[in-house]
């Protein structure tokens, strides 16, 4: 607080005050006080009045530094009320009292937003292993169909399929660190797998898929990685070209690894690529192309943050776009942590 904001604060006050010294001297000049004694009261009267502000001007200053220093120094700053020291005065223990029953209000409504959010994350997680079951089966019986709509079917089934992986990714970015598991992994057998997901989509699309150099070794969650190149082979597939061609390439770069996904789609217009991680962002292409959720970008940048994975999208219109992944070495490698944890928490509940 300075001496301006504080001034500020009692300019009533002051305008009260001045108003009243002024009445009162001009009445003591009217009854005959001489003008010597009208001004020493005026002058002991502005010396009183000054000190006292002085002083309650610095009592108040180190009070509200005490109280910032108490917040600062709070992990979890929605305590602050039950953590004040003891209030001085009537007014700031009523004002306290009024300020810790608001506090402890918002911390059971927001317990009981989390228990509500916690039971549908559980809920959503169940419903989607249910449903692998179903969709397995219908894959089965696929089979025996014709072959003039198999490969309709195969497809549908892979979308659906999909829809459903990415339910349960984005459920699961509450608590990332439940499913969190870092370890050595061959990158060739990552994206080998997230092929191997996407084949029927692939197939069907007239997908063709090239790799190049991927026999380095990452450290990483595989699961997760392989969900994220998913996301990326659908995208590939949704905006391909005439004759699409997907490249998926590596390199070292000193202790870290860069891994290149490249299609020869029709791209992304250059005043959209600053938007395209965002939730629910699914730009011109998505809406003329339909069946876009914008989701899918924004749950990679979401998993690529929670392992260290620098990611990155360019594109130029008409000519493809390329994503690149970054995995981070080793030795930079840590654990995931908890303060990412809860502000992918506060995220999540925004």
């Amino acid at each position: 607080m300075t001496i301006r904001e504080f001034l500020s604060d009692r300019l009533g006050r002051l305008i009260f005050q001045t108003v009243f010294t002024l009445t009162a001297a001009v009445f003591l000049r009217l009854t005959g006080t001489e003008d010597g004694i009208i001004l020493l009261l005026l002058l002991f009267l502005g010396f009183c009045w000054a000190g006292m502000q002085g002083y309650d001007f610095i009592r108040q200053r180190a009070r509200l530094e005490e109280l910032e220093a108490i917040m600062e120094g709070l992990d979890k700053k929605y305590l602050f009320a039950e953590c004040i020291p003891k209030a001085r005065g009537i007014y700031e223990r009523r004002l306290a009292e009024l300020s810790a029953r608001a506090g402890r209000a918002m911390i059971g409504e927001v317990s009981d937003a989390r228990a509500a959010q916690r039971e549908y994350r559980e809920y959503v997680e169940s419903w989607v292993h249910e449903m692998k079951a179903p969709i397995t089966a219908a894959g089965l019986i696929c089979r025996k169909a014709a072959p003039d709509i198999r490969g309709k079917l195969a497809q549908e089934l892979a979308q659906i399929e999909a829809h459903v992986e990415r339910a349960l990714f984005y459920a699961r970015l509450e608590s990332p660190e439940k499913d969190f598991l870092a370890s050595r992994a061959d990158l060739a057998e990552i994206v080998a797998q997230a092929l191997n997901g996407h084949r029927v989509l692939l197939m069907q699309s007239g997908m063709k898929v090239e790799t190049e150099n991927l026999s380095q070794t990452v450290y990483t969650d595989s699961k997760w990685v392989s969900f994220m190149l998913g996301q990326l082979l659908q995208n590939a597939v949704r905006y391909r070209a005439v004759e699409p061609v997907l490249t998926i390439s590596a390199r070292q770069l000193g202790k870290q690894v860069r891994l290149t996904v490249h299609d020869n789609g029709i791209g992304i217009p250059s005043h959209e690529l600053p938007r395209v991680f965002d939730r629910g962002f699914t730009g011109s292409n998505g809406r003329a192309r339909g069946g876009a959720t914008g989701m899918g970008l924004y749950l990679c940048r979401r998993l690529a943050d929670c392992l260290e994975i620098e990611l990155g999208i360019t594109s130029e219109a008409g000519k493809g776009t390329t994503a690149v992944l970054t995995f981070p070495a080793r030795s930079g490698y840590g654990e995931f942590s908890q303060e990412s944890a809860e502000s992918m928490e506060a995220e999540g509940e925004e």
